[in-house]
């Protein structure tokens, strides 16, 4: 047989092998396309959902001034399988545990299901108050401030001026909506302006299912997903000033008026029950959104977080859900 021929046969064989190999590789490639994919949310507890990263913003540059957006990078990372398994009697809309020091998932219910979230709003207003303030500033109590409805401080001195770490402590501790419009005022001149910087800095961290439109949340129209606060939490928890708010069940500060002295009592139902490592962080509620919870714990070196949105029973689902954390994550 002449060399040639022998030659030809032999590219004929590799040439049927390697489709042969095609072959059998084409539905690794489809499966392995599918898992790069940016896919729906699957609900399925145990169901590996397409690797998704919530909060990774890359185009986030480190500012010399030290700016927040340089911490603004902490993504949550939605891979993987949940830790647990939990089966809710009476399920909120939406929920999610994490890991608050890498970011990574324990445990997802619909965590990037859009909705109201009331006075978890307030978590982004602390953001940016502390990132364009400093505590000891004086803060004059427009009329504005007094024209509020829902939860308030309730005695803030029209006209007088009040340090802006006191209100900054109402904000979180009572969720004053009041004291949500006066640091609006204070740092941007209209609350207007302060919610157009609130939306700019959920886009600037990768936020993607978060708009604002008060820097209190009393509206429908601020909404947002688990996978979003829980962004939103790591940031506030490694902030010095929010972090020492939020572990707090009560203050008393010195006031502007009778007595002289301001006394607030927290809302957070694991603060509230002494829930063993309980840091915070921040309570919600309309009647549209029902009760929104996003609460913080740490123990043994590990600090875990749970997001609850319109939840039937917060007092309940939250430590328990992080009971399960802290055991199987």
């Amino acid at each position: 047989m002449s060399g040639p021929l022998q030659a030809g046969r032999r590219r004929r064989r590799a040439g049927a092998r390697l489709a042969s190999l095609l072959l059998l590789l084409a539905p690794l490639v489809v499966v392995a396309a599918g898992y790069l994919s940016f896919g729906r949310d699957d609900d399925r507890v145990g169901t590996p959902p397409a690797p998704q990263v919530i909060g990774g913003n890359a185009s986030a540059q480190p500012d010399p001034g030290g700016s927040l957006e340089p911490r603004s990078l902490a993504p949550i990372r939605l891979t993987g399988v949940d830790a647990f398994r939990f089966k809710f009697r009476r399920p909120p809309a939406a929920a999610l545990v994490f890991d608050l020091d890498s970011g990574d998932v324990l445990y997802r219910h619909r965590p990037l299901h859009v909705a109201p979230m009331a006075s978890l709003t307030k978590i982004m207003t602390a953001l940016v108050v502390t990132e364009e303030t400093e505590p000891a500033e004086p803060v004059r109590i427009t009329r504005d401030a007094l024209e509020y409805s829902g939860s308030g401080v309730g005695v803030l001195p029209q006209g007088k001026r009040v340090r802006l770490e006191t209100l900054l402590n109402g904000l979180m501790i009572v969720s004053g909506n009041d004291a949500a419009i006066a640091l609006a005022v204070h740092v941007s001149d209209s609350e207007k302006r302060f919610v157009a910087l609130m939306n700019e800095k959920a886009r600037l961290w990768g936020l993607r299912c978060t708009t604002f439109v008060s820097a209190h949340g009393l509206e429908d129209g601020n909404r947002s997903c688990p996978a979003d606060l829980a962004v939103m939490a790591r940031l506030a928890m490694r902030n010095s000033r929010i972090a020492r708010i939020a572990r707090r069940p009560q203050a008393s500060f010195r006031f502007p008026v009778k007595g002289g002295r301001l006394f607030l009592a927290g809302h957070n139902p694991l603060i509230r029950a002494r829930y063993r490592g309980a840091i915070g962080l921040k309570t919600g509620y309309t009647s549209a959104a029902g009760r929104c919870f996003v609460g913080v714990a740490r123990r043994g070196g590990r600090t875990l977080g749970v997001v609850l949105l319109n939840s039937p029973d917060p007092d309940i689902q939250a430590p328990r859900l992080l009971d399960l954390g802290f055991r199987y994550g």
